[in-house]
Order: C-alpha cells, then sequence, then structure tokens
C-alpha cells in the first residue's frame, strides 16, 4: 500500500533527508587515500547523533553499522572495516537517518584520488540516470517511466543496470510501497499520487549486470567484478512534480563542484 503524505510530513521528511545530505557532505572531506572505511562511519554517527537524530541502518535487519560502504566492485551493502582506502578506488556510501519519526536514505559515489577515466565516465552517466529518472516522477506517470529512463540511459552507454535491487517508498519505515526498479517499461506499474515519497537510486555496473552476495549475508557485488556505482535521492511528488527532499549541495561544496542539475527540482518550504 501506498502512504502517500501530508504537506507537513513531507517538510519533517526533509529535515531528516537534509542531515543525511550533510552527514554525506561532511564525509565528502574526509574521503581519501589511507583513511579506513569504519572510521568515515564513526565520524558519520557521531554526525548525525549530534544533529538529534538516529542513524537509520544501525540495527535495521541487524545490519551493524551507520553506514553502508560498497569500494570498487561492490554494489551495495558493504560493511564499514579497518582496510584503508587507496589512491583510484571508488566508494559508495549510503547513509540513513531517523528524525522526528521519518527515515532520510541518500547515497553518492566518491572517487578516492585520481580515478580512471572510464569509471569516471560510469559515474557521470549513472548520476545522469538519476535525474533522468527524477524527471519521470511526475503525476500520470507510473513507476516503470522512471526505470525506462534509467535502463534506456545507462544502457545505451554499455552499462548493466542491476535487477535484484531497486529504489522504494520512504517514510516512517525505511522500505515503503512502491519499489522502484531501475529498469521497466514506460506505463506499467504503479501509479504516481500527489504527496508520495520515494528514494529512487540507479545501481549501474561497468559490466554484466549480475550480482553475487558475499558469506557475510549483505556486501553484494557484481558478478564479474567490475566497479559499480550507486547514486540516491529521496523526492517527493509535490503539486504533480519532482521535489528534492535531499540534495548533493554539500557534496560538492566540500569537493568544489559547481552544476545545476538539481535546479528543476528544488523544494521551496515556504510554498509548502
Amino acid at each position: 500500500m501506498i502512504i502517500t503524505k501530508t504537506k507537513e510530513e513531507i517538510k519533517l521528511m526533509h529535515e531528516s533527508a537534509q542531515i543525511v545530505s550533510k552527514t554525506l557532505g561532511m564525509l565528502a572531506k574526509e574521503v581519501k587515500p589511507g583513511v579506513t572505511t569504519l572510521h568515515l562511519d564513526k565520524l558519520a554517527e557521531e554526525f548525525i547523533r549530534d544533529h538529534g537524530a538516529i542513524p537509520g541502518f544501525l540495527g535495521m535487519y541487524d545490519f551493524p553499522n551507520t553506514l553502508c560502504m560498497s569500494p570498487n566492485a561492490q554494489v551495495v551493502h558493504g560493511i564499514p572495516n579497518t582496510k584503508p582506502l587507496i589512491e583510484g578506488d571508488i566508494i559508495s556510501i549510503d547513509c540513513g537517518a531517523l528524525k522526528n519519526e521519518y527515515y532520510g536514505d541518500h547515497a553518492y559515489t566518491f572517487e578516492v584520488g585520481n580515478v580512471s577515466e572510464d569509471i569516471r565516465r560510469l559515474i557521470r552517466v549513472t548520476k545522469e540516470s538519476l535525474y533522468k529518472g527524477i524527471e519521470q516522477f511526475v503525476s500520470g506517470n507510473r513507476v516503470g517511466d522512471v526505470g525506462y529512463a534509467i535502463q534506456k540511459h545507462t544502457e545505451k552507454n554499455g552499462y548493466g543496470v542491476v535487477r535484484e535491487l531497486v529504489g522504494h517508498g520512504l517514510g516512517k519505515t525505511m522500505h515503503e510501497d512502491p519499489q522502484m526498479p531501475n529498469y521497466g517499461k514506460r506505463g506499467r506499474g504503479k501509479k504516481f499520487l500527489e504527496g508520495m515519497t520515494v528514494a529512487i537510486e540507479p545501481m549501474i555496473n561497468m559490466g554484466t549486470k549480475s550480482i553475487k552476495q558475499l558469506p557475510d549475508g549483505w556486501t553484494i557485488l557484481t558478478a564479474d567484478g567490475l566497479p559499480s556505482i550507486h547514486f540516491e535521492h529521496d523526492v517527493a511528488l509535490v503539486d504533480g512534480i519532482p521535489r528534492l527532499l535531499s540534495t548533493f549541495d554539500y557534496v560538492h561544496e566540500a569537493l568544489g563542484i559547481k552544476t545545476n542539475e538539481e535546479d528543476a527540482f528544488r523544494l521551496d518550504l515556504a510554498k509548502l
């Protein structure tokens, strides 16, 4: 069942999502060769609690940490550890926070030092696909329209779209209806409703779309060992159009990235 949100609830969700966004912005300055993912995890937990929220992933389904940290060929759900990051790595950082009974859930893939041009292209195309998916989250469209847009953009560039893992509705629970696959057919699936809140999160592989799982029961990897990229935004359907609850602004500021990619989707709280 799809749970739509009032505008007051959307404001609360925006607050939770922004805490996650700020956490990622803080971490952006810390991601560098020699740093361990466990160190980044501890920084994130402290930051989230200092901002009056609770780490959203810690203990959920018995997950042991605050962040899902997935380097290189890991797609998602990597467990933080004491292995240092090295020059040329990439690292997907997926973070959740719970405040005022609502979740924020947000992810960014970071470069560790200098990465290859092939990886930069994969990062760029995956991020582009995120916004192409968000563009389709409008009144009158359906789940398949978002998935189709992401799939079309990434597959035409030669990449694999993970099938087994999907985006999702978001609210008082981390995973609500509907599921939001990153593939699909236009006009298929559940219809978008005013007040819907979803997490759209393309998981795109450089090679095969196939994946496998480590014995730890969490970590998902590409089946061919090639890199995977993951980006995620929280989005609300407000007055028939998509409005971002999360933002990459804090990450971009920390990394010196200038872009207008979010301008079409910004939420004006004063107008809610």
